[in-house]
């Protein structure tokens, strides 16, 4: 997996192979774990991604700027829907990524959640 945080555009684009989504997910779901980036760790790229439990409402996603690790925090049902969005994109078939940004009256992301951008793991664009 490869996390690297923009700060022109303030959000983070992750990179990961199926299996590594699928593992991310598992972590979200069950609201502990840690996933780890892929060497190099240079510039922008993160150390990986630490997902927490919390007591919500809602997922809050932000960055622990002095260990470069992405946190995931949120309770039980909201991290239920971003971990099936994370293993929507384990599991396509095709090219895309996922936006998870937070907007007014977001199902599951909470104010001041840092973006993130979600690549397939058949990058480019889908097919259809």
């Amino acid at each position: 997996m490869r996390l690297v945080s923009d700060p022109v555009f303030g959000e983070v684009d992750l990179t990961a192979s199926a299996e590594e989504l699928a593992a991310l997910a598992r972590a979200v779901a069950e609201g502990d774990g840690f996933v780890g980036s892929s060497p190099p760790l240079d510039g922008g790229t993160l150390a990986g991604v630490e997902v927490r439990k919390s007591s919500g409402p809602g997922v809050r996603v932000e960055l622990d700027a002095s260990r470069q690790v992405l946190v995931i925090s949120g309770d039980p049902g909201a991290r239920a829907i971003l971990a099936a969005n994370l293993e929507g994109m384990a599991t396509a078939e095709d090219g895309g990524h996922l936006h998870i940004d937070y907007f007014p009256e977001h199902p599951y992301l909470v104010e001041g959640s840092l973006p993130i951008v979600v690549n397939s793991p058949h990058g480019g664009m889908p097919a259809r």
